[in-house]
C-alpha cells in the first residue's frame, strides 16, 4: 500500500559516483546543463539524493546545494534545493522560513502541524532544534496568538485528536478526547444539525477558521486534503509556488500517487496536466517527473 501511493522511487541500481560527476560537469564551465540536473535528482530518492551530495564533496570538494544554488535560479531553483534537504530537515526549514521576516505564514504551519503525523511532528521538531538552535514549540508560541496559538501546540504535540475535542468550543462534546475525531464529528452534526465545517465557518475567520478546517479535513481524508492544497496552488491568477513546491516534494516518496487519484477525482482533470498548463520550462518538467505519470 505504501510503495503504492509514492512517485519517486529511486533508482534501483544505484551509484552516487557517476552521478555526482555527471552533476559536476552539467554545472562546470559556461552554461547549465538543467535537464541534466533533472534526469539525476528527481530519479533518485531523497536518500540516494544525500550519497550523491557525499560523493559530489569527496570527489570535488564542494558542497552540492550551495554549488546548485550558485548555478540555478527562481523556482527551477527552489525546487531542486528543496529535493537535496532531508525530509525532517526540509519541513523544519519550511516552517522557520515561515517565521522569519515580516508577518507569520499561518497558512504553512497550519498545514504541515496538521497533517504530519506524531512520530513525523517529533522527528520535524529535532531537525528544527538542531538547524536553528531554538524549540519550535517555544518560536511558534512566540509567533501567534490566542487560540491560534492553542491549537497549533496541541497539533504539535501530536495531538490532531485532542483539537478536535475544541474545534467549536461552544460545543460541549466532552467526550472528544476519547473517541475518533469523525465520529465525533458525527456527533457534532446530530446534535448541532448543521456540518461541523459550516458551523466552524460561522463562529470563526481567518487564520483561526484555516486552522479548525485544516484539522476536519485532515482527519477525514488526508489525500483529499493534499489535493485541495495542490489545487488552489495552481488554480486562478498566479501560481502559489510555495505551496506546490513543498507538498510535491514531501509528499512524493509518501502518498503523491494517492493524491493523484484524489485530485482526478474531484477535480475531473489530472494534477499532471494542471501543472503543464500552469507551469513552464526546467521547472515544469522537474514537477513533472517528481509527480510521474498519470495512470
Amino acid at each position: 500500500m505504501e510503495q503504492e501511493g509514492v512517485t519517486v522511487k529511486g533508482s534501483p541500481h544505484f551509484n552516487p559516483d557517476p552521478d555526482a560527476e555527471t552533476l559536476y560537469k552539467a554545472m562546470k564551465g559556461i552554461g547549465t546543463n538543467e535537464q541534466a540536473i533533472i534526469d539525476v535528482l528527481t530519479k533518485r530518492s531523497n536518500a540516494q539524493r544525500q550519497q550523491i551530495a557525499k560523493s559530489f564533496k569527496a570527489q570535488f570538494g564542494k558542497d552540492l546545494t550551495e554549488t546548485l544554488q550558485s548555478e540555478l535560479s527562481g523556482k527551477f531553483e527552489r525546487l531542486i534545493v528543496a529535493l537535496m534537504y532531508p525530509p525532517y530537515r526540509y519541513e523544519a526549514k519550511e516552517l522557520h522560513d515561515a517565521m522569519q521576516g515580516l508577518g507569520t505564514k499561518e497558512g504553512v504551519i497550519i498545514e504541515i502541524l496538521a497533517s504530519r503525523t506524531k512520530n513525523q511532528l517529533r522527528e520535524i521538531m529535532k531537525a528544527y532544534e538542531e538547524d536553528y538552535g531554538s524549540s519550535l514549540e517555544e518560536d511558534i508560541q512566540a509567533d501567534t496568538s490566542g487560540y491560534l496559538e492553542r491549537i497549533l501546540v496541541c497539533l504539535l504535540q501530536g495531538s490532531r485528536d485532542d483539537v478536535s475535542g475544541f474545534v467549536d468550543p461552544g460545543q460541549a462534546v466532552q467526550d472528544a478526547q476519547v473517541r475518533h475525531p469523525s465520529t465525533v464529528f458525527e456527533e457534532y452534526e446530530k446534535i448541532a444539525s448543521k456540518s461541523i465545517e459550516d458551523s466552524i465557518k460561522s463562529e470563526t475567520h481567518g487564520s483561526l477558521e484555516e486552522a479548525m478546517l485544516t484539522v476536519v479535513k485532515c482527519t477525514r481524508n488526508l489525500h483529499s486534503y493534499f489535493a485541495e492544497r495542490l489545487y488552489y496552488a495552481l488554480k486562478g491568477a498566479g501560481t502559489r509556488d510555495g505551496t506546490l513546491i513543498r507538498n510535491i516534494v514531501s509528499r512524493s516518496e509518501i502518498d503523491l500517487n494517492l493524491i493523484k487519484c484524489q485530485f482526478s477525482k474531484v477535480y475531473g482533470e489530472t494534477l499532471g496536466s494542471m501543472i503543464a498548463g500552469d507551469t513552464s520550462g526546467d521547472y515544469k518538467n522537474a514537477l513533472l517527473n517528481l509527480v510521474g505519470s498519470e495512470s
